[in-house]
């Protein structure tokens, strides 16, 4: 139950984040959100540190869920356009609904990650079935530094969602195509 607990704490945390930023992230907006009892975040995640890690450990998780999730129902990358394809689906999740909370959330952490070297090391890109497709991908074409390129064309991807939050809009595909082209040369 204890778990429980923490998960809808963490979810409603992140609901506040997204909707009200990090300075309306408090015990007592979290509480609100989930509609708990005053006082249970705080039994919870005695601290906004604490409150911060564990959102930020949920956040880490979905997003790993989503990106095994999403790697299980794409087909094995064999062509150009089946990698961009699978892009534009990524940045179309993390732009519409749920992933644009997310997004909003993940960016808001990574910037106060900047002062807290627990979140950094929470926010470090993980092992998935996403990267290891990318990486796969361009380790197939003779790619060398495979490592770089693939943290190289993630981290765009990531800026371009990035730009798209804050601006409005879709990540073009012509973008995608581009940063592609590129991680191939």
């Amino acid at each position: 139950m204890a778990s429980d607990r923490r998960t809808l704490l963490a979810d409603a945390a992140l609901d506040v984040l997204a909707d009200e930023g990090m300075r309306g992230l408090t015990h007592r907006a979290v509480d609100r959100r989930a509609a708990m009892p005053p006082g249970t975040t705080s039994a919870y995640f005695r601290t906004r540190a604490s409150l911060l890690t564990g959102l930020v450990a949920r956040l880490v998780q979905l997003d790993q869920t989503e990106l095994q999730t999403m790697a299980e129902e794409l087909p094995p990358l064999r062509t150009v356009e089946e990698l961009v394809d699978g892009m534009v689906v990524l940045t179309r999740q993390r732009l519409n609904g749920e992933g644009r909370r997310r997004s909003l959330a993940r960016h808001a952490c990574a910037v106060e990650s900047v002062r807290d070297s627990e979140l950094r090391e929470l926010l470090v890109p993980r092992e998935n079935a996403g990267r290891k497709a990318v990486r796969l991908f361009l380790a197939t074409r003779g790619v060398t530094d495979v490592e770089n390129r693939t943290h190289t064309l993630l981290t765009c991807i990531d800026g371009l969602v990035f730009d798209r939050l804050v601006n409005g809009g879709e990540v073009q595909r012509e973008a995608l195509d581009g940063l592609v082209a590129a991680a191939l040369r």
